[in-house]
């Protein structure tokens, strides 16, 4: 569906040349909700407008839905952008157009007759939750309601491909999970190829089927999210898969945990997809002769399974315990000892 080889962008400045984008290659399947992740300045903004034209990579190719985006011009590139829409982190919607005539614009353009406009308008106000708003101004509408208008315009021509901009940054915690399930629905209803990029992990673990994480212009990692969650290589993307894992609230938790258990190992585990599931802890009980106590823990939930950590205080004889953590081992759930006495 999506094929970007080779890339480069580089941009003039008065320091020298940029590399916005360096030397990426990626594909993207066709149904798949795929994710770019990185900090302001990584280069994920200039590397998902080459999907649509907006921007012309320095070199290589951007092909998407069978067209060389980076070739065509002019009449054929309006004629590709109509199967890769685009939704914005700030909406841009007509401020002077209700909300039946906001998603019903690209059909103007594209020169739809009224009858079939005002029919695919209708459907698509159903399809993101908007009825009984038809008729308000974008200055009457909350930040989600002015998303769910751009997903439903960006939806008009039936494209192929939805590119998202950080399409949730400007909503509250809420109103973007509303926004990601609506994202997560329209995809397998309609099959449609999601590319999104975002600094937000949350936004990846929730509905992305893969993921790439860029830094300086280049992707350092690539991989399923759950694999991506499971065993984070490069730095940039443990400080990402960290953002979901240990929050502010989970590092002072530890710490408090620390100064209360003295004795004994603290240990963190670490659990993924059918690991989850697993009774460990019953077995750590009834097989070893150490006292268990559950400390702290929470599970995330992605589209292909669970992640979960877990903080536990193991005590008892140092071999005892030694044996207890290489029967978790056994049982593929990562193990980390956060302490020792």
């Amino acid at each position: 569906m999506i094929s970007i080889k080779n890339v480069q962008k580089i941009f003039p400045s008065k320091q020298g040349q940029v590399k916005a984008v360096d030397e990426v290659n990626l594909d993207i399947n066709e149904g798949e909700i795929f994710g770019i992740i990185g900090y302001s300045g990584a280069g994920k903004s200039t590397l998902i407008r080459m999907l649509n034209g907006l921007e012309i990579p320095s070199s290589g190719n951007v092909v998407v839905a069978n067209n060389e985006v980076s070739l065509i011009k002019g009449k054929s590139l309006r004629k590709a952008r109509q199967e890769i829409s685009m939704i914005f982190q700030h909406f841009n919607l007509l401020w002077s157009r209700t909300v039946r005539e906001n998603i019903a614009f690209p059909l103007e353009i594209a020169g739809v007759p009224k009858g079939e406009r005002l029919k695919r308008v209708d459907e698509l106000i159903k399809l993101v939750g908007l009825e009984g708003r038809e008729d308000a101004y974008p200055s009457q509408l909350s930040g989600g309601q002015k998303q769910r208008v751009g997903i439903a315009r960006a939806l008009a021509n039936n494209p192929k491909v939805l590119l998202c901009d950080e399409a949730t940054s400007a909503l509250d915690p809420e109103t973007t999970n509303a926004i990601l399930e609506l994202l997560v629905d329209i995809n397998k209803r309609l099959g449609l190829t999601i590319v999104l990029i975002t600094h937000e992990m949350h936004v990846i673990r929730k509905i992305c089927h893969r993921v790439a994480v860029m830094e300086n212009g280049k992707i350092v990692e690539m991989g399923p999210v759950m694999e991506v969650f499971k065993n984070p290589k490069a730095q940039i993307t443990k400080r990402f898969v960290h953002q979901v894992t240990e929050s502010e609230e989970t590092k002072e938790t530890i710490q408090q945990i620390l100064e209360s258990y003295p004795h004994g190992q603290i240990v963190q585990l670490s659990f993924v997809g059918e690991a989850v599931e697993q009774p460990l802890m019953t077995n750590l009980i009834r097989d070893f002769n150490i006292t268990v106590n559950i400390l702290h823990g929470n599970i995330s939930h992605t589209q292909t399974g669970s992640f979960g950590t877990l903080f536990i205080h193991l005590d008892g004889d140092d071999s005892e315990i030694t044996r207890a953590i290489d029967f978790i081992h056994s049982k593929q759930v990562g193990v980390e000892v956060i302490s020792n006495d």
